[in-house]
């Protein structure tokens, strides 16, 4: 079929195991991409997990299938694409897709399924990251002391078949028409490791955030204020003390014993500053533990993952926010606190210094808890300079990274697939 080219819309499989309420990077991507397209005319259809009780508000064009999956730690990947792949071919023979978009690595195709795909419609293959670079991220994690690598069984599960499951990865981003790396470190990640430079079809998008939502504080803003000075009053911080955030999820590779022992250090410089952590997990505990025995318990607050509107006051409440991360595909924390003109300290290695650098933040060495602490303290020494970045951030935001921008470029891509399919069977 002709579809985009002859002037229709195109209908587009979008198949990615996290989508709303899964948020995560991966979730909240597929969730914007999605509403993009159909602003734009197109019609999107959603094959995601089921399990969880989503959003019964239907959305005009996005039809959204949640299909069953193994709750088997990495064989779900498996399991899912069965399942998945199941339903696509359904929907297609009633209503042809023109672009199928899989989204990996949480979908583990093997070559015959992904060929499966490519007699229905061109493939576009999303890198959010590799299998390979999560496990490295985890053997970091132990080696820095990280409590629950070995508890945890879906981390235990990467770091035992981490191995096992590239391979499906690897088929993926080598069969689909288009691969597209959420950043550079990722694109070069996937050709270093699994030999694909040459002829091998990849571009780097990187994933955008909502601008609208995660804007800076304003005071002439209604709520704003209000919302600025409930929050710090109930983390019991004055406005004359720094707030600190970190989110992300409570995992072992998100780098958060390397950001408790900065924070004992930050604490001897800065005595009022507090440290809040927004995320979802089961190191909550561990996390408090540790810290009652480093004799921060009065300064550390934990909160569960927050809706996006809450999270975003929360990021205007803050004055800093800190990234440890052992590994990260892309990262869409640092953009968050960008946009919402906070500055970032973030790790020196991977895909965050595409994001991030001295203008809108600082950069610290991955894993060394005296590097963090120094570089906070520094940020934290100089306010003014502090709100200077703070502007830096979400100028560079507005100008190369929103949602509109990379959906932008998602339908240009779908469109040069299509036409390569044409034209390759002209």
């Amino acid at each position: 079929m002709l579809g985009p080219l002859d002037g229709a819309d195109m209908h587009v499989a979008m198949i990615s195991a996290e989508y709303p309420p899964r948020w995560g990077g991966m979730g909240s991507t597929v969730h914007h991409l999605s509403r993009h397209l159909v602003e734009s005319g197109n019609r999107v259809t959603i094959i995601t997990r089921n399990g969880t009780r989503g959003d019964d508000k239907k959305i005009e064009n996005i039809d959204v299938i949640r299909v069953p999956w193994a709750r088997i730690p990495m064989y779900f990947t498996r399991s899912y694409a069965y399942h998945a792949l199941k339903e696509l071919e359904k929907v297609h023979k009633a209503d042809p897709f023109d672009v199928i978009h899989l989204h990996l690595p949480m979908i583990s195709l093997n070559r015959e399924q992904i060929k499966r795909c490519r007699s229905i419609a061109p493939v576009v293959a999303s890198l959010h990251g590799s299998w390979l670079g999560e496990r490295d991220g985890l053997i970091v994690a132990r080696r820095m002391g990280e409590p629950a690598v070995f508890r945890n069984p879906n981390d235990l599960a990467i770091l035992l078949t981490a191995k096992h499951y590239s391979k499906f990865e690897k088929v993926a981003a080598s069969m689909a028409d288009i691969a597209v790396s959420n950043s550079d470190a990722t694109r070069q990640d996937f050709e270093q490791r699994y030999g694909l430079a040459g002829a091998w079809n990849c571009e780097t998008v990187h994933w955008g955030v909502d601008d609208k939502l995660f804007r800076p504080f304003d005071e002439s803003i209604p709520g704003h204020a209000e919302s600025r000075e409930s929050l710090r009053s109930r983390y019991g911080v004055s406005e004359d003390s720094p707030l600190i955030l970190a989110v992300g999820r409570l995992a072992a590779r998100k780098g958060y014993t390397t950001l408790l022992r900065a924070f004992s250090l930050i604490r001897e410089s800065e005595t009022d500053a507090k440290l809040l952590i927004v995320g979802r997990g089961g190191m909550k505990s561990k996390l408090m533990s540790q810290a009652s025995r480093m004799g921060l318990s009065d300064a550390l607050a934990i909160e569960s993952s927050l809706p996006f509107e809450e999270l975003s006051e929360v990021y205007r409440a803050s004055d800093l926010t800190v990234f440890p991360s052992y590994y990260e595909g892309q990262g869409l924390i640092p953009l968050e606190s960008m946009s919402s003109g906070v500055p970032i300290v973030a790790t020196n290695e991977g895909p965050i210094p595409e994001m991030v650098d001295e203008h809108v933040g600082a950069l610290f060495e991955m894993g060394n808890h005296a590097s963090l602490a120094e570089a906070v303290i520094e940020e934290l020494s100089h306010r003014n300079r502090l709100a200077k970045k703070g502007e830096n951030g979400r100028k560079r935001v507005l100008e190369k990274f929103t949602f509109k921008q990379s959906c932008q470029r998602f339908e240009s891509i779908y469109n040069s697939a299509v036409k390569s399919r044409i034209t390759d069977r002209s």
